[in-house]
């Protein structure tokens, strides 16, 4: 069976990952390079293990994980579809049993807020995993008078933790409002805490938003 360390390990798979975060820094994107695929991966990990799924079941939401973003080697427009098809015929080259193909390639292509469905356990842990990955080290720019609406929301994040406590998944944020308001946040992340509310839902929880030590959802 594959396993994440090979998909991790893949020299193929570590260039589409370069590659597409070079693109997005070009567009002027934060970091979506290994730091980011790295953490969504474990993160996913970490919510599906906490709720009892199969190992096997773990390890491909792990994989989902860590490919989730090579779309953006081809456009940041639709790349969770384009991701998928890429994945598929990454995965199928490695010999990956059409069963497990499937559960990856759907998660991955359910991944992004403009279409993205909670399908399923392992899409639901992507999903999850990814909208809650703000923090202020993806921000590539240096100078906060040249940050945008995304950096200053992530810049602002000093803290986030995404913690389940049945029947509850909170993600808790520090935030400095000096760089990013909670304005900022509703404003661009919005669409994305549905989805996570949505995706919640479908592992059997409830999405809980914390700022500051503040409910907000």
């Amino acid at each position: 069976m594959l396993s994440f360390e090979e998909v991790k390990n893949n020299p193929e798979i570590r260039t589409y990952i370069e590659r597409a975060d070079e693109s997005l820094a070009a567009l002027g994107f934060t970091e979506h390079s290994f730091a980011h695929v790295t953490k969504v991966a474990e993160t996913a990990r970490y919510i599906l293990e906490t709720l009892g799924y199969p190992a096997r079941e773990v390890e491909l939401a792990r994989i989902a994980g860590y490919l989730h973003d090579i779309g953006n080697l081809v456009n940041r427009a639709d790349h969770s579809q384009s991701g998928a098809v890429m994945a598929f015929r990454i995965l199928d080259h490695m010999d990956c049993p059409p069963e497990e193909i499937a559960t990856i390639v759907t998660a991955i292509g359910n991944h992004d807020e403009g279409t993205g469905v909670a399908v399923n356990a392992v899409a639901a842990a992507l999903i999850l995993a990814d909208k809650s990955d703000v923090r202020r080290s993806r921000v590539r720019a240096t100078d906060p008078a040249q940050f945008d609406i995304h950096d200053r929301v992530n810049y602002s994040v000093e803290e986030s933790r995404l913690e389940i406590e049945q029947p509850y998944i909170w993600l808790r944020l520090r935030v400095d409002t000096r760089y990013g308001s909670l304005m900022d946040y509703f404003e661009i992340f919005m669409q994305r805490m549905i989805l996570c509310r949505k995706a919640a839902e479908k592992l059997g929880l409830q999405f809980k938003l914390m700022i500051n030590g503040q409910q907000l959802i």
